[in-house]
């Protein structure tokens, strides 16, 4: 089994290119080519999470499932995907991050194409339960990946540049879904992105690579002189994993405002994401490509709030996101609440008011995930990563079921309620993290650490 999943095992170092400008060459080579192999992947992945979100009008239509029996599957995708993600960060600290997320969005694919032919609730279940499983794999690589080939003074810009795919792939589904249902039916809605990601998978193998340290070239905190980055490095070199999961995970207080934050955040970004199309739809008169394409800006409004989060992070705040987190929370309250008293017919008005939701959801989603990497780490990203990203997937199943009950007891009043108390609570747990940096963490953790490496030695040197 062991040689089977060899692969698997993180790329083995290699001796280290002695000549500076070539390692400065390959540097510039290697990081654009990560990037954007990681862009198109990550963008593919929506394909596969979001595409039974429209083809919800196909499934009601066809097989006569009401609010509450969708909502059951969006629940379901939450929480295998937030398990998941727990699990695979810590695996993905442990693994080669190339094969990790190809192989979940080859998956992915194929589950899709499983939902695709299949008719009843329990299959239904089965397959989006285990397409939940997959997608895990895609947030913590990246993580991974990101951490180790950009440094932390530079880190906020690169970061939101690959984080905008998601939105590329949330732009792009809704028009690839939509086709799909108005001209084959909803089962090639399925279909399509299935056999599209399982090719981009096969892409990824091709172009991603591990550290930089497995192509012989130096750390990233060498290469660009990070002083944050160095520290972090050559800092509790000794801590073994269970020590590193506690100390900067379980109980670092900032990692469970994180968490908190992040249920909230996702709560509201996939109760707008997955339920207001069909709001369009029943109250404003929308037919479904049209709500389609009104809530497609809601990802156009995302690429740019991630870059502009990310850039000012960078540049205005001198990379501390905690700033950032507050004002988009706040931004995200206004523009839900504004969206809400817009009349039927106000088509342009709808647009905008999506593009503002968008764009300031996308802000915290994007640095809350940002912000649990730099105040772990550099050994636990992945894990601190997909620990905040659980919570953000219970979050997200409460936008499922939970939410689809609400709206189908109390009305769309009901559903814009719960979507505002949301957003005031994840601003509130956010406040608190305003000025807190990693070297913040670094002050906290590694005194701890220290103490407990020395009880270790202790431990050792007595047996």
């Amino acid at each position: 089994m062991s040689t089977l999943f060899g692969f698997m095992q993180p790329a083995p170092y290699i001796p280290e290119i002695k000549n500076k400008e070539k390692a400065r060459q390959e540097y510039k080579y290697w990081r654009i080519r990560i990037l954007y192999s990681m862009f198109i992947g990550y963008a593919f992945y929506y394909f596969t999470r979001k595409s039974f979100t429209f083809a919800m009008p196909g499934l009601i239509q066809d097989l006569g499932f009401d609010k509450g029996q969708l909502g059951i599957l969006g629940t379901i995708l939450s929480i295998t995907y937030g398990m998941s993600k727990f699990a695979s960060g810590v695996i993905a600290d442990r693994t080669n991050p190339r094969y990790l997320m190809a192989l979940g969005l080859i998956f992915t694919g194929i589950c899709n194409i499983g939902f695709g032919l299949s008719s009843s609730i329990i299959f239904f279940s089965i397959f989006w339960g285990l397409n939940g499983w997959f997608q895990g794999f895609g947030w913590p690589a990246s993580a991974r990946l990101l951490t180790q080939w950009y440094s932390h003074s530079e880190r906020g810009s690169w970061w939101s540049t690959w984080s905008v795919s998601h939105n590329v792939g949330g732009f792009l589904i809704p028009w690839v879904a939509g086709v799909a249902l108005e001209y084959f039916g909803w089962r090639y809605a399925m279909y399509v992105p299935g056999v599209l990601c399982i090719l981009v998978g096969l892409f990824l193998i091709n172009r991603l690579r591990d550290t930089p340290q497995s192509l012989g070239l130096p750390p990233i905190e060498k290469f660009r002189n990070d002083h944050m980055d160095k520290i972090e490095a050559e800092g509790d070199s000794n801590l073994t994993t269970r020590q590193l999961l506690t100390l900067y995970v379980f109980q670092n207080p900032y990692m469970w405002l994180l968490a908190a934050a992040y249920f909230f955040v996702y709560a509201v970004r996939t109760g707008v994401n997955d339920w207001t199309a069909l709001f369009l739809v029943e109250s404003k008169g929308y037919s479904s490509i049209g709500a389609n394409g009104c809530v497609s800006l809601f990802e156009v409004g995302g690429f740019f709030g991630i870059l502009v989060a990310g850039w000012s992070s960078d540049h205005l705040f001198n990379a501390k996101r905690g700033p950032i987190n507050v004002i988009f929370a706040i931004g995200m309250l206004l523009s839900i609440a504004l969206f809400w008293y817009i009349p039927a017919g106000y088509v342009l008005l709808d647009s905008i008011f999506m593009f503002l939701i968008g764009f300031s959801i996308f802000g915290p989603q994007m640095m809350i995930g940002l912000a649990a990497a730099e105040l772990s780490h550099k050994r636990a990203v992945a894990t601190s990563t997909g620990f905040v990203g659980f919570f953000a997937y219970v979050g997200a199943a409460c936008a499922g079921y939970p939410l689809g009950a609400i709206t189908q007891t109390l009305g769309w009043d009901g559903f814009y309620w719960t979507m505002l108390s949301c957003c005031v609570i994840s601003t509130i747990a956010l406040l608190p993290l305003w000025s807190i940096t990693a070297a913040d963490v670094r002050a906290r953790q590694n005194p701890q650490a220290q103490h407990h490496v020395l009880n270790s030695s202790k431990t050792v040197a007595r047996t």
